[in-house]
């Protein structure tokens, strides 16, 4: 049966099923011949894209983020998988020296990133700070405690993680030739039935409709962090969204786009975020990271 929201149609020789999600368009691609496999693997996959998206949204005030940033200083129990994710959060910032930060989304209150040059005074940002550290936490799972005021948010790696979700859906319903794309962060199941790569597009970060050209893959995943559509112009110099929020700050020298192919998407994802922190740095983190990567500036 068909859901509300999913196209499916047959693209040159694969089915592609078509849906928003996470604020993306997303595509899961299935080199089958049957349209009724085709149709209930693609509705797997948006069923779960949608489950996490309403599960891990801030935008939502019916789902455990707003339980977490609205209790107000009292200590939470939270469900496994929440806690995973946590858990891989920690992970992250600590692999970081705290610049990928989970708690670093009440920043917005002070940025406003729309291509404009409205830059926010350091007052601003100064009073926001004390809200920001995933170390100012009180987090053994799965209990949770943050200070009233605190923000969590994990829009940094949430859609990868429903990327890795729907493809490992897939593979367990015995799908080995497709592709999971939510907004341009994709887990590649495995090759085409003819042994052939997926060939995925490179978007040129100064001109989104533009390709830089085909990656071809087989088997993996790839993920993008940039700047393209999300950032501020002044005096010639151009202010990333990507902030360090040990300082509030943009990172400076960061990359328009960095894209990044590894195991899964959550790494990839997690690689790429590590580039863009990196500034100047961000192709000989990578070369010593030893993944294959894409440099954008």
């Amino acid at each position: 049966m068909s859901q509300p929201g999913l196209q499916l149609s047959r693209t040159h020789d694969y089915w592609c099923g078509r849906f928003q999600a996470m604020a993306s368009p997303c595509e899961i691609l299935l080199d089958c011949d049957r349209e009724q496999q085709a149709l209930e693997l693609a509705t797997l996959a948006y069923n779960e894209a949608l489950r996490i998206e309403h599960k891990f949204s801030r935008y939502r005030s019916d789902n455990i983020i707003h339980h977490i940033n609205h209790a107000h200083g009292q200590e939470l129990e939270l469900d496994e998988e929440t806690a995973q994710l946590l858990d891989y959060a920690k992970l992250c910032f600590d692999l970081s020296d705290g610049r990928f930060d989970i708690t670093s989304g009440i920043l917005r209150q002070a940025w406003t990133f729309d291509g404009s040059d409205q830059l926010p005074e350091q007052e601003q940002i100064t009073a926001l700070l004390h809200l920001v550290g995933f170390n100012k936490l009180s987090w053994q799972a799965p209990k949770l405690r943050l200070q009233a005021g605190m923000e969590i948010d994990l829009g940094g790696i949430a859609k990868e993680y429903a990327v890795d979700r729907a493809a490992l859906l897939l593979k367990q319903q015995g799908m080995q030739n497709g592709l999971v794309n939510f907004g341009g962060d994709l887990h590649v199941l495995g090759p085409r039935c003819s042994g052939q790569p997926w060939q995925i597009a490179v978007e040129d970060p100064q001109q989104e409709t533009v390709s830089r050209g085909n990656i071809a893959v087989t088997q993996g995943a790839m993920a993008t962090s940039g700047d393209s559509h999300r950032y501020l112009l002044r005096d010639g110099i151009r202010y990333s969204h990507i902030l360090d929020p040990r300082n509030g700050w943009p990172i400076p020298h960061a990359p328009r786009s960095v894209t990044v192919i590894a195991s899964t998407c959550l790494e990839a994802g997690m690689l790429a975020t590590f580039a863009m922190l990196e500034g100047d740095n961000a192709e000989n983190f990578l070369r010593t990271e030893g993944v294959q990567h894409w440099i954008l500036r």
